[in-house]
């Protein structure tokens, strides 16, 4: 098959890539003179630069980032409603400020986010706000996004070592002292068997809260059995259908401190097929405070952690980074409030 490109057709990325066999990725890295590409690959790519005749307009790349009047937002879970109402804080304050939001969703899939970063960034975008997915690494973000695009990640750290060139800001939540308040929570309303449930281990989110809550079991020394740790994707439907797995052995948990709203609501649907009443046979608190938690049947215990207002604060510490592009990069850890509500009951009397 010929590498050479029809006539009259511009030459793209993907054009380079195939002539010498590398990734597209590659090739805008050694077209931006990244370091992360060894000196042979750089020369395989800039032969094949020259033999096709591709044209960098290096001086249009640096106007359009200049004068860029988008940031890219790439978020993990689009159907949860905390992401939902963080997108809108995040537009919102974008759109006051001038830029339109650039809006991509991985679904929990680290190749779909390489895949999601490199078209955004085709599109020129003055920055990037980034909520990893699961199995997402430094290294594979920096080869997708270079060295040179303003990035905050938010609510979660990526797997692997952070280059030391790539100075991309952090906005977190305070995952591990507000799980913390929600197991000491449910310990003063006199639970002694305590689950943690859903979510996954390697998402640091996740571990975080895990964390939290091992230190408030520890700290009142009680005892956590292997079993109240129910491990299952943040949706609603994934924790129903794991409902089960709480019950599967003695002692059984009398509440439980879920991941996330989602999966509490989900829990709380998984305890009503099996005939249990939350906020009466059993407890449970969230993490969130989505819009729904409020409404629940019971209302839901959570962690208030504000999804618009940490929208509009993620947009303004982008923005920020495009006024002061020198400045240290900067971890932001936002705090996190019990908002108790009727999920969280004492155990039942027996």
């Amino acid at each position: 098959m010929s590498s050479h490109t029809p006539i009259g057709r511009k030459v793209t990325l993907n054009d380079i890539a195939a002539g010498c066999s590398v990734s597209r990725a590659t090739v805008s890295l050694v077209l931006r003179g990244s370091p992360l590409v060894n000196k042979h690959t750089r020369a395989r790519v800039e032969e094949e630069l020259r033999r096709q005749g591709y044209v960098y307009n290096r001086a249009a790349a640096n106007l359009r980032r200049r004068t860029s009047s988008s940031i890219a937002l790439v978020l993990n879970d689009l159907t949860n409603p905390f992401f939902a109402e963080f997108a809108a804080g995040v537009d919102q304050t974008l759109g006051e400020a001038g830029f339109v939001t650039l809006l991509g969703c991985t679904s929990e899939s680290a190749t779909r986010e390489q895949a999601v970063l490199s078209s955004l960034l085709e599109h020129g975008p003055g920055g990037i706000i980034l909520s990893p997915a699961e199995h997402s690494n430094a290294h594979d973000v920096l080869a997708a996004v270079g060295t040179q695009a303003p990035l905050l990640l938010f609510n979660r750290e990526l797997g692997g070592t952070m280059p030391e060139f790539a100075h991309w800001d952090q906005l977190m939540l305070d995952n591990q002292h507000g799980a913390r308040l929600a197991t000491e929570h449910l310990i003063a309303r006199g639970h002694r068997r305590i689950a943690f449930f859903g979510g996954h281990l390697d998402s640091s989110s996740c571990r975080q809260r895990h964390a939290g809550y091992v230190q408030a079991m520890q700290a009142a020394r009680l005892t956590i059995e292997p079993h109240w740790r129910i491990e299952c994707a943040p949706t609603r439907l994934e924790a129903a259908h794991q409902t089960s797995a709480l019950f599967s052995s003695t002692p059984a948990p009398t509440a439980a401190v879920c991941y996330n709203d989602a999966v509490a609501l989900g829990l709380m649907l998984g305890l009503n097929q099996r005939g249990l009443r939350p906020g009466k046979d059993f407890a449970l608190t969230g993490f969130d405070d989505i819009a729904e938690a409020a409404l629940g049947m019971p209302p839901l215990t959570t962690l208030s952690a504000a999804p618009r207002e940490r929208g509009q604060q993620a947009a303004q510490l982008i923005l920020q980074r495009l006024h002061e592009p020198q400045a240290d990069s900067r971890k932001t850890i936002a705090s996190v409030q019990l908002i108790v509500r009727e999920s969280s009951c004492p155990p039942p009397t027996t």
